[in-house]
């Protein structure tokens, strides 16, 4: 699989299917198709390394090693066992099955996870009188199964635990953001760096580490140390090496600041540990401060993008606090473009502000909303149009 094209698979969430697609063209994919949380698209193996390395808005990248239509039990161990699996990885290693099951064909997807397991279990067996072990938690070996009515799909899961996981973040906060949802957000905004940035409700500093990141063209999991591929019996060090070090010479300096404040003094100082971890801290300004009683930071036009509380995890009033919202970017943000998320959408109607864009995405199983203001200066005779819900 070095040198020739394969099919390949990346998960995404709701909504960032267009943005995957094109960061997956812009990286030389081919063949790239948008699917329902997924995008399909061709590589060899070196560019599964550089999709595991670069990609923003991706979840995990697999690898598909067979399709088949199955009926039946039978058909199911039948199709586990023509996989040469001691040629993917070894015995000595742990292994844990991921099944989806959609269909009349199998009910439960444990019982096809556990079918599965016994078929790679008993080619281990035969082979070398011992078997690998099953983790469920942490395992070496990640695989697969998507089930369609009869349709079967096994995958070799390239990224292991989700590539959301960046490397970087050392302290959370009480409702912290993924980090592939931020990445997201800030690109359906079309953050590129081109302004000032700010996050006036930074959390653990989630945004303005992805900001800063896209900006520099860092690659997204350059702080990352473990991806499942690097456990496959046909890991190319020097490959990955190669790649990573190609992705690092594509990095720019960014000169225009990129501020984080928060007026919890928690927030700003686990805001900073993660910054600092991420090596960012010549590229991001943290500070205290309470969005709705301070100043704008510059004078510079901003590019706001952040996450507002919503009701669900921190409780506030939020007619009164998404109120303020709108008042504070009346008052002092004019001439700036303001992007936020939240579930709370009878909250969104108290900003008292005409949204110039709405997409609908989700914040883990919350439905939400990314809405955008258009702070003109002074009166904006004509507004564009409202975007539908």
């Amino acid at each position: 699989m070095k040198t020739e094209n394969r099919p390949l698979v990346a998960k995404t969430l709701y909504g960032f299917e267009p943005i995957l697609a094109k960061e997956l063209r812009q990286l030389g994919a081919i063949d790239v198709k948008e699917g329902n949380r997924v995008v399909t698209f061709k590589g060899d193996l070196g560019f599964v390394y550089k999709a595991n390395l670069c990609l923003r808005t991706a979840l995990n990248i697999l690898v598909p090693v067979k399709k088949a239509n199955i009926s039946n039990q039978a058909d199911l161990y039948r199709c586990m066992q023509e996989v040469d699996w001691p040629s993917i990885f070894s015995v000595d290693q742990t292994f844990a099955i991921q099944a989806t099951v959609f269909g009349s064909v199998f009910e439960h997807s444990l019982f096809v996870a556990q079918k599965a397991k016994d078929a790679i279990v008993d080619q281990f067996r035969l082979r070398f009188k011992k078997r690998p072990d099953i983790n469920t938690t942490d395992p070496d070996i990640r695989i697969q199964l998507h089930l369609v009515d009869d349709f079967l799909q096994i995958s070799m899961d390239s990224s292991g635990r989700s590539l959301h996981l960046r490397g970087y973040k050392q302290s959370t906060n009480i409702a912290p953001i993924n980090e592939v949802l931020a990445a997201g957000l800030l690109l359906h905004s079309h953050w590129s760096g081109l302004h000032e940035f700010l996050d006036p409700m930074c959390g653990s500093g989630t945004l303005a580490i992805e900001a800063a990141m896209i900006a520099c063209n860092i690659p997204a999991n350059i702080n990352r140390t473990r991806f499942a591929f690097k456990n496959w019996n046909n890991y190319d060090e020097d490959l990955f090496e190669t790649i990573v070090n190609a992705s690092l010479n594509k990095t720019i300096e960014h000169n225009k600041p990129i501020y984080a404040m928060d007026k919890a003094p928690s927030a700003v100082r686990k805001t900073q540990e993660n910054v600092n971890a991420a090596n960012l801290e010549d590229y991001i300004q943290v500070s205290r401060a309470d969005f709705f009683r301070s100043s704008r930071p510059t004078e510079n036009r901003l590019h706001l993008v952040f996450n507002p509380p919503y009701g669900e995890r921190l409780p506030i009033d939020y007619d009164i606090f998404y109120g303020k919202i709108g008042d504070t970017l009346k008052k002092e943000y004019t001439g700036c473009e303001a992007w936020f998320i939240s579930s709370n959408l009878e909250a969104i109607k108290h900003v008292g502000l005409r949204t110039s864009r709405k997409i609908k995405l989700f914040n883990g199983s919350l439905e939400s909303r990314l809405v955008c203001y258009q702070m003109y200066e002074g009166t904006k005779k004509k507004s564009a149009p409202r975007d539908s819900s």
